[in-house]
Order: C-alpha cells, then structure tokens, then sequence
C-alpha cells in the first residue's frame, strides 16, 4: 500500500533499514514558549494606569517669588517642543517606575528633556556627575551636574530585575496551559483509502500522479471542514472520513482559567507598585476604600518625590528658607460632595481654620484672612454643670 505526502517521504526512507539506523536521527523537539506580550501587557497596564493619574498633576508656586511665569508655563503648560505637560509627566512616571530612575535635563532655550541615556558618575564628597546624556538620537557632549537636573529614584532594584524571574515561570505555564487549550479543541480525523492493487503514479495530462491526485482530494475536503459552517462532500466508494473528536471525552481548557492568569499576573506587578488592583481591572466593589489606598500608598508617595526634586532644583535655599514652595496638586483629587459631611465637622467644631481644611483638599486660602476664623457653633459651646455658659 502506497503511503503519501510527508509520511510518503518517511516511510521509503527507512523502509529495508533498521530502526538502529535512523532512530538516533529522530530530534525530540522541546520549545519553551516565549509569551512576552504577557509581561508587556501586565507592566503596561500597571504602569500606565499611575502614569495617568500623575499626569493630572499641577504645578502652583507660593512666596514671595511665585508670580514666575515662565516656570509656570513650563511645568503646566509645554514643558518642550515635542510635548504636552501632562503627556511629558505621564512619560516621566512610567519611566520612572519601569527603570526605578529618571534624569531630566534643563537646556539653555528652556525645555526639560527625557533622557533615554545615560551615565552617573556617583563621588562621596561632590555632587553626582551625569555624563553621555542622550535624548532621542542626539548624544550630549557637555556633562550635567546634579544640582542642574531633575532626577528621580524608585526603588532599590528596578521592575525588569523584580519580574525577570517571576515572567519566565509565568510564560511558560501560560504556553502550556495554550497548548493544552488548542489540543482539546483540535479537530482529528483519518481517511481511508482502498488503494488495493497496484499503484499507478503515471501522471495525467496535468503531470499529476494518482497519489498526488488523492493527496489534492483530501486537501480540498479538509479546507471545506475547517473554514465552512455546513460543509458537504460526495460519498464515494473506497473513500471513508471519519472525525474523532466529538466521539472522545476530553477536558476542554476553560478560556477563563487563561483570562485569570492574565489576571494574577497584573496582580503581581500592582503589589509591587503599590496600586489596588481592583481599580485597575476596573471592579466597583469596594471602590472609595480602594481609592483611599491608592492615594496613600502609591499617589501621595510619588507627589512627595517630585515635590522634594523640584524645591531643591528650583529655588536655593535661600529662596526656600524666605518661604518660596512648589506644590504638586489634583493628583487623585477628593470628591467635596463626598467629604461635605466630615468638613462641616472639622470647621464647625473650632478644630480646624476654614484655611487649613481647604490646603487639605488644594484649595486656595480665602480673602482677606476669612479663612483663620475659628468658627465654632453652639452645638460645641463649652457648658458647666450641664448647661450652656
């Protein structure tokens, strides 16, 4: 009987061999599968999802030097030719959390610049030297000084060095979990061929053989099944197709299970950064609780690295010491509508001025020293002896 195609090829060629002949030429294949778009996805999304929030970010002066226009326009409005403020602090913040560092540099026609590289020359007894800075193409020559840049540490270790290991295991009982997925769903069927008699391979007019004809038959009737929803093909004698795969029980990989570990691999990267990672999958539940703790433990902490870097590099310490601040606000802000209650609380009762409550919630001072004002109602008058004085 004349077997076809590659099985065709096999078969004569070991056929009047021994199997100690070509066994050892058999490769056992072993492919580890490389999902990297799995990391992509789960550091994209993490990261991204900060990045935008402080991209809210705005940028207020207060002392005597705070009507600097050209420090305002900036930060707030054009920090360089190529981006906006709040597209160029996205960038900053996922570079930020991606690399564990961030250096920008201040040019003589005033843009603040991402540095894509970089080299730090670190001294015990002098400021830091930032040498081979290069931005997009274009390598500076000059070397930077730390008092004359903006830069931005994380953590300890960077997030590619946290995750190399954690990823590898990941995509690799991602691929399997796929692999298994595809086979459960895999459609598998034999034909069989009465081929009984002698095998003529005299070709056709075409030059094609009967072997080679066949083959061609069995394609057309395998792309019927595969790519159409009703497919129909002739019976014929000596030719029988028959499908196994809804005849057999096997275990159908649930899409969901995939979807999960897609999940818990956001999940791992949030602890890291410190975000709630219910509000990055979008879930309600819970949802001012989450806010709250995105604040505290991921928001408030970067405000107070960007705060510290830009007080120290924009004013001396003479400046600062007379009373010049940069503050970094509308990051993440609070809902007055929400907080209404607890305000009239705090102001009502003489425990805090008017002002102070709203410094809180970013507001600015009232007129006039309206806001230094206790104010206190009769609820909270002192009494004595059970009565009002």
């Amino acid at each position: 009987m004349r077997k076809m195609g590659i099985i065709a090829d096999w078969w004569h060629s070991i056929r009047g061999s021994s199997p100690d002949d070509w066994l050892e030429e058999l490769e056992l294949i072993e492919t580890e599968s490389k999902r990297l778009y799995l990391k992509k996805i789960a550091i994209d999304t993490v990261l991204n999802f900060v990045a935008r929030i402080m991209s809210t970010a705005t940028f207020r002066l207060t002392g005597p030097d705070s009507n600097n226009r050209e420090w305002d326009y900036i930060l707030n409005v054009r920090p360089n030719l190529d981006m906006s403020a709040a597209f160029f602090w996205q960038q900053v913040f996922y570079r930020l959390l991606f690399d564990n560092e961030v250096l920008v540099i201040f040019t003589e026609d005033n843009q603040l610049l991402i540095a894509d590289g970089f080299v730090r020359r670190e001294y015990a007894l002098y400021e830091d030297v930032f040498e081979g800075v290069r931005v997009k193409d274009y390598c500076f020559q000059k070397s930077f000084r730390m008092s004359d840049v903006i830069y931005l540490e994380y953590n300890n270790c960077g997030l590619e060095e946290i995750t190399k290991g954690l990823f590898k295991d990941y995509n690799e009982l991602f691929g399997r979990m796929m692999e298994v997925a595809m086979r459960n769903n895999q459609i598998r069927a034999s034909v069989t061929v009465d081929v009984t008699g002698t095998t003529n391979e005299k070709g056709d007019a075409e030059g094609k053989t009967r072997s080679q004809r066949l083959q061609g038959f069995i394609d057309k009737i395998y792309e019927s099944f595969r790519t159409n929803s009703v497919a129909i093909v002739p019976k014929m004698k000596g030719f029988e197709y028959e499908e196994y795969t809804n005849k057999t029980q096997v275990s159908n990989q649930s899409v969901e299970e995939l979807t999960n570990l897609k999940k818990s691999l956001i999940d791992d990267v949030s602890r890291i950064i410190g975000a709630p990672s219910a509000l990055i999958h979008g879930e309600l539940s819970e949802l001012e609780h989450n806010i709250k703790a995105l604040r505290r433990i991921c928001m408030e902490p970067l405000v107070k690295k960007l705060e510290d870097e830009l007080n120290a590099k924009l004013f001396q310490k003479t400046q600062v010491v007379s009373g010049n601040r940069l503050e970094v606000w509308g990051v993440l802000p609070y809902d007055l509508a929400e907080m209404a209650a607890q305000i009239d609380k705090l102001v009502s009762s003489g425990a805090f001025y008017v002002d102070e409550i709203r410094n809180e919630l970013e507001y600015d001072e009232l007129p006039n020293g309206e806001g230094k004002k206790i104010i206190r109602t009769k609820n909270y008058e002192e009494t004595e002896g059970g009565e009002k004085k």
